[in-house]
């Protein structure tokens, strides 16, 4: 237990779970739940937008590459967060289905870099721009500083899981 001052001089006792967790940790946790479960099922969605043979976890990696163009493929399975073999996989399957392709490196004539191809620069700008009009719908009736501020926090909460 420890001491919630509410102002008034006097504490009142809040309950912590093994954790350590109060009831603010407790609500974060729920609706992250909800939140990270939602979005995997968009991310599946969002993929098979851009190849109906994609699997889900495709999105993350062409929306990637969208951004900061050509990757190592061991670049890229740090920032997802996935193995070699497992990078090394998605990257023949989204090769052989001509959206994305291998280069050679620049700086290191010995590696290779990942790209998308026009057809996946293509397809993965058309979703995501579908996906950002559904949250300026969705997100119709917020205050721009509000938007801004779940930005700020969501990179910020990104940060920290990233250590």
């Amino acid at each position: 237990m420890h001491e919630d001052d509410k102002g008034d001089g006097q504490g009142a006792a809040t309950a912590l779970t093994p954790s350590g967790a109060d009831q603010e940790f407790l609500a974060l946790e729920r609706e992250l739940t909800v939140l990270l479960r939602r979005a995997r099922a968009s991310q599946g969605e969002m993929a098979r937008e851009v190849h109906p043979d994609l699997e889900s976890a495709a999105y993350g990696l062409l929306v990637r590459l969208d951004e900061c163009g050509g990757q190592r493929a061991t670049e890229l399975a740090a920032y997802i967060g996935v193995g070699k073999a497992t990078m090394s996989r998605q990257l023949r399957a989204l090769e052989e289905l001509g959206l994305v392709a291998r280069e050679p490196d620049p700086a290191d004539g010995r590696a290779w870099l990942v790209a998308l191809t026009d057809e996946g620069r293509g397809r993965v700008g058309t979703v995501r721009e579908a996906r950002r009009g559904r949250y300026v719908r969705q997100l119709a009736h917020w205050e721009r500083t509000e938007v801004a501020e779940l930005a700020r926090l969501l990179h910020q909460l990104n940060g920290v899981m990233e250590k």
